[in-house]
């Protein structure tokens, strides 16, 4: 087993940012504005802004994607955009007629120092009729203080703070209810989490949900909004939960929507890691079992089974398999587990993030080699350590695909985003099955790379 020196903290060299290994705040908040259902987002900023935003998410999850702007001119920058942010609030509930409007600020607004809350206190007061007005949430999202990510789990925070106090107070617990919080995901992990949480008899409030939103069938007609998402009244209630589960791993000093819900609601809170490998999804589905009082479904069992069987079979493929893992935090700390957990070596851990939030969650790992992290990272800095470390096999976003053409090293295309290849929103990366998928695509990958670079080939009889 390692001791926290095998986690070697990699220092920058360069001192420019090139090709981050992130993308902006706004664009995390956004998603989970589009995981509610009848929400319309707003960045209250620029119009570069939301067509940035819009760019990633349509590349990744293949869908039709609304996000609004306030459109800051020259004189907005100047004299302030408080007119903008209204009118463009009336133009959305006259065109979208949402149930909720979720606003996201940008660097522009954020350094101008934008009082949102005062800007909305008089919302709709002048209009033509107030009856129908969308609920507001706003969240602050400048991206020189965070990355996708962080802006993903501040908006979650802000949709429960903001809507989960009203009538909370005194109200009864809901039987079986549980508060789902599992980070940035795809919409399969989202529809697997939902049939292993039913699976226990319990009724998960999953936030956000964009399983339908953002992986939808074919329409018949054009709809202003999508279909599905978590219902406003479902946030309302998340304070009568019996338990919330969230796989976010966040600095101590950071209080998450977990967190303030169990100190505001006493709404009992468990931090887990993505369930992925046998070990995390073992401390998931336990604490499920916990939970409900019921015993995990032969199914579960039996998919666990075949994982294990698989781990057996191809040792002799993944034992010392040298790896670099790249992307969020949860991702990159989770995949560095599981791929310790099938013999593999992860000699990087790279991440836009923060760096101290994977080597707290890293603390312990059993690996043999050193571990080098690095944070705020970009993918010329991966290119340099895979220079001086040598991994045989990538893993993380298709931003990477740079890398490994590069290098010459296989690439394994995880988390978000994917836009160089289809079905980026139906990969499915948790529970035992989505890491039985996940574990084959590793070895298969790996073999492909070995017989494609071998002067003899390989047959088969």
């Amino acid at each position: 087993m390692n001791s926290p020196s095998n986690l070697n903290v990699v220092k920058h060299e360069a001192q420019a940012t090139r090709n981050s290994c992130r993308v902006c705040a706004p664009l995390g908040s956004s998603l989970v504005f589009l995981g509610v259902q009848g929400c319309v987002p707003i960045i209250h900023g620029g119009q570069g802004c939301s067509t940035y935003v819009r760019r990633y998410l349509i590349g990744h999850f293949r869908e039709p994607i609304d996000i609004a702007s306030s459109n800051f001119s020259e004189a907005s920058a100047v004299f302030g955009g408080g007119k903008n942010l209204l009118d463009g609030l009336a133009n959305l509930t006259q065109q979208y007629h949402p149930e909720l409007i979720g606003i996201s600020t940008s660097c522009l607004s954020e350094t101008m120092g934008e009082d949102i809350r005062g800007m909305i206190k008089d919302w709709g007061i002048g209009m033509p009729d107030t009856t129908n007005l969308p609920a507001l949430v706003h969240v602050s999202t400048p991206s020189y203080k965070g990355s996708h990510r962080d802006g993903f789990y501040d908006a979650v925070k802000a949709l429960v703070q903001q809507l989960a106090t009203h009538g909370a107070v005194g109200a009864k617990p809901l039987p079986a209810r549980v508060n789902l919080l599992p980070g940035f995901v795809s919409p399969a992990d989202l529809r697997h989490l939902r049939e292993i949480c039913e699976s226990f008899g319990l009724d998960a409030t999953i936030l956000p949900d964009y399983s339908q939103t953002l992986d939808d069938g074919q329409w018949d007609d054009w709809q202003a909004l999508p279909n599905g998402g978590t219902t406003l009244e479902r946030i309302r209630e998340t304070a009568q939960a019996v338990h919330t589960i969230e796989f976010e791993d966040r600095l101590n000093n950071f209080v998450t929507a977990g967190q303030w819900l169990q100190e505001t609601f006493h709404v009992t809170n468990s931090n887990l890691g993505l369930p992925i490998g046998i070990e995390a999804c073992d401390n998931f589905f336990n604490l499920l079992a916990e939970i409900s009082e019921q015993p995990i479904a032969k199914q579960f069992e039996q998919e666990r089974a075949r994982l294990l069987d698989s781990y057996v079979d191809a040792h002799k493929y993944a034992f010392g398999v040298r790896v670099a893992v790249f992307g969020d935090e949860e991702m990159v700390t989770a995949l560095a587990k599981f791929l310790v957990e099938i013999g593999m070596v992860p000699v990087i851990c790279a991440t836009g993030g923060n760096t101290e939030r994977v080597r707290q969650a890293l603390l312990g790992i059993p690996c043999t080699e050193q571990i080098n992290i690095i944070g705020t990272a970009d993918y010329e800095d991966i290119t340099d350590l895979c220079k001086i470390h040598n991994p045989a096999l990538l893993i993380g976003n298709s931003k990477g695909y740079t890398v490994a053409r590069e290098l010459g090293i296989p690439l394994v295309r995880v988390g978000f985003p994917v836009q160089d290849r289809m079905g980026g929103q139906r990969l499915l990366h948790v529970g035992y099955e989505g890491t039985q998928r996940l574990f084959d695509e590793i070895i298969n990958t790996w073999l492909t790379s070995q017989q494609d670079n071998s002067p003899i080939g390989y047959k088969t009889y």
